[in-house]
């Protein structure tokens, strides 16, 4: 059976003068439709690398990646990214940062059309009412919730998110990991997320993707975590199998840290 994305045999080597730098060795993974994969692994395995190659920001130095059997080499609005820094432009409002998307993939649409698309986004992170502010006057919080409202407006084949809540508060990030989870659950997004904490790949994902250390990190394992949906944070914090998944990644994490030799940023 075909799967949605694939990543078949991707390697990727830095070259500065003659000397080359191998940041990715024969990375391949097949995800299904719908399915949300956390990517997690130390400081300098590659993951946003590996995100920017699915992405079609990087071009890989091997191997190839296909969405829905279409070979991605270039960027396009059918994978949509979030950054950990929200990106947006300081001298748009909330609904003008947003709009810019749309008019950009929707253009053919009519004025009105695209209008309701914006506010029904908006609405969907809960920013309708902050539409007319600047992101000099909103929280870190909620500038993360206008860039994943305007990566949604695209309506993206597939959702990468690259940390996007690592730099927030712990609540703030527990309240934007739950909106993401119901987001997920309404749309049906296949999601790609690289992040370094566990308990949110956990919380988050069908499958975690462990990477060993670089320099060429491969996937060293991959973890099936098999709690039902919806999800509820307070709830699992007691639950077997959410405190095996975790403890598995955690072991893997920390085995590779121990690794002699092996430098970890």
């Amino acid at each position: 059976m075909k799967s949605y994305l694939s990543i078949e045999g991707v390697g990727m080597k830095f070259r500065r003068g003659p000397i080359a730098s191998e940041v990715l060795h024969d990375i391949s993974l097949r995800i299904d439709r719908g399915e949300f994969i956390a990517i997690i692994g130390h400081s300098g395995c590659g993951k946003s690398t590996l995100l920017n190659i699915v992405a079609g920001l990087l071009e890989a130095t091997v191997g190839v990646v296909l969405l829905d059997g279409e070979v991605v080499d270039t960027p396009g609005p059918d994978r949509a990214v979030v950054f950990q820094n929200h990106s947006l432009l300081p001298w748009l409002t909330v609904y003008d940062n947003v709009r810019l998307a749309v008019d950009k993939v929707f253009h053919q649409r009519g004025a009105a059309e695209r209008r309701d698309w914006i506010m029904r986004n908006l609405e969907l992170v809960q920013m309708a009412g902050a539409r007319d502010k600047r992101p000099s006057e909103i929280s870190g919080g909620m500038k993360q919730r206008v860039g994943l409202a305007r990566a949604l407006a695209m309506e993206p084949k597939v959702l990468l998110l690259d940390e996007p809540f690592g730099a927030l508060d712990a609540l703030t990030r527990a309240h934007l990991q739950d909106s993401v989870m119901e987001i997920q659950a309404k749309l049906g997004n296949t999601v790609l997320m690289i992040t370094h904490d566990v308990d949110e790949a956990v919380l988050l994902s069908d499958r975690i993707v462990m990477m060993t250390n670089g320099p060429a990190a491969v996937i060293g394992d991959v973890l099936a975590v098999d709690l039902p949906r919806p999800r509820n944070r307070l709830q699992l914090a007691t639950d077997p199998t959410y405190l095996r998944c975790r403890a598995t990644v955690l072991e893997f994490l920390y085995a590779r840290h121990r690794q002699p030799g092996l430098h970890v940023a």
